[in-house]
Parts: structure tokens; C-alpha cells; sequence
């Protein structure tokens, strides 16, 4: 099991950028494949983005391509997702994932065995 913690959420104009931060502890960290998704309010769950246990994979929405990286330091048991031009539509509680196992190209969230209690990005117009 993988413990997960997000930060660096916040209210930004549109046009704007943020940096979410999530520290992992528990099983290795550098073997598991990481994601993040979000959700607003009366909305189902999104999958936003996903990166491979290495870093050198990524696959995202396309709702967010070209705007958010996802990115990872595994000596710092820490993934991240910089976000930028930032829409009023992007406005929703993001949480990150690990995923349980197996190859880590997914989008569902039903692969990802532990979530973090998520971060509020609200964003102005």
C-alpha cells in the first residue's frame, strides 16, 4: 500500500499556472506507475494524466495536452503536475494515484489501487 499526500493547489486567474506536488511513502515508489485525476463538483472522476514508473512515459487527456506535464523525481519520492494556461474549466479536486500493478498504461482509475485525499485548484475567469 502507498500513502499519498497532494499539495499545491489554489485559487489562479485564467491564463495562470500551478505546480501540484504528491510525496509518496510505503511500497517502492520507483516501481509504480503514477497518475493523476480530478474531479469537479456534480462531475464524474477525469483522468488527467499518467506516467510510467521511470518517468520516461507519459500519456494525458486531451482536454489538458500540451498545457500539463506530469513529471516525477523518484530519490524524492514525489510526482508532480504543472499546470499551465489555466482555464476556468480546469477548476476541480485533484488527486493522485498509484497504480496497483501490471503495465502502466491506463486511464481507468479503477487500476490505480491508492489515492491521495486531493488538492483544490480553483480557477478564475
Amino acid at each position: 500500500q502507498v500513502q499519498l499526500v497532494e499539495s499545491g493547489g489554489g485559487l489562479v486567474q485564467a491564463g495562470g499556472s500551478l505546480r501540484l506536488s504528491c510525496a509518496a511513502s510505503g511500497r517502492a515508489f520507483s516501481t509504480t506507475a503514477m497518475g493523476w485525476f480530478r474531479q469537479a463538483p456534480g462531475k464524474e472522476r477525469e483522468f488527467v494524466a499518467v506516467i510510467s514508473s521511470s518517468g520516461g512515459t507519459a500519456y494525458y487527456a486531451d482536454s489538458v495536452k500540451g498545457r500539463f506535464t506530469i513529471s516525477r523525481d523518484n530519490a524524492k519520492n514525489t510526482v508532480y503536475l504543472q499546470m499551465n494556461s489555466l482555464k476556468p474549466e480546469d477548476t476541480a479536486s485533484y488527486y493522485c494515484a498509484a497504480k496497483s500493478s501490471g503495465s502502466w498504461f491506463t486511464t481507468a482509475g479503477a487500476d490505480f489501487g491508492s489515492w491521495g485525499q486531493g488538492t483544490q485548484v480553483t480557477v478564475s475567469s
